[in-house]
């Protein structure tokens, strides 16, 4: 199985870029796993939303070609950590497509790339920031990826 996690631009936050090299590391020992940071949209306000979203959205594009798109969104399909392990399994049992994780920007995604995704996820009923939903994605496909493979993960 090979996972890509995709968000437009880079993490600013120096603490939870770490956790995310930290996540990303671990998972990399189990499985192939990429993060893809996509063009952001700079200088501009939320007053320019329909532009920023437009902008974020071609940059993600380019990588669902080949991939079985997973898109958070807070009003997508809530999943307990065992469902989301379960979804885990079976893409790495059914598909030699690259399993694609798309975190949004600031603002979100596009209506037009939640509705290219082939499910649509949230995770939780909380909003968080797009930084921390970034890491909250990671650490739960290293939780998942530790089961699958029957290592230890501290509840």
């Amino acid at each position: 199985m090979k996972i890509r996690v995709l968000w437009p631009g880079k993490t600013h936050d120096e603490n939870l870029k770490k956790l995310e090299e930290n996540y990303l590391k671990k998972i990399n020992q189990m499985e192939t796993c990429e993060i893809v940071v996509t063009k952001e949209a700079k200088g501009l306000t939320e007053k320019h939303a329909d532009k920023i979203m437009k902008i974020e959205s071609e940059g993600l594009e380019k990588y669902f070609k080949d991939g079985y798109i997973v898109c958070l969104y807070d009003k997508g399909k809530p999943m307990s950590s065992k469902e989301f392990m379960k979804l885990l399994q079976d893409a790495a049992l059914s598909s030699n497509r690259i399993l694609s994780f798309v975190v949004g920007g600031f603002l979100g995604l596009e209506d037009r790339i939640l509705r290219r995704a082939d499910l649509v996820l949230s995770l939780s009923h909380m909003t968080f920031s797009h930084e921390l939903a970034r890491v909250m994605l990671l650490e739960q496909i290293y939780r998942s990826l530790s089961q699958i493979k029957g290592r230890k993960y501290a509840k």
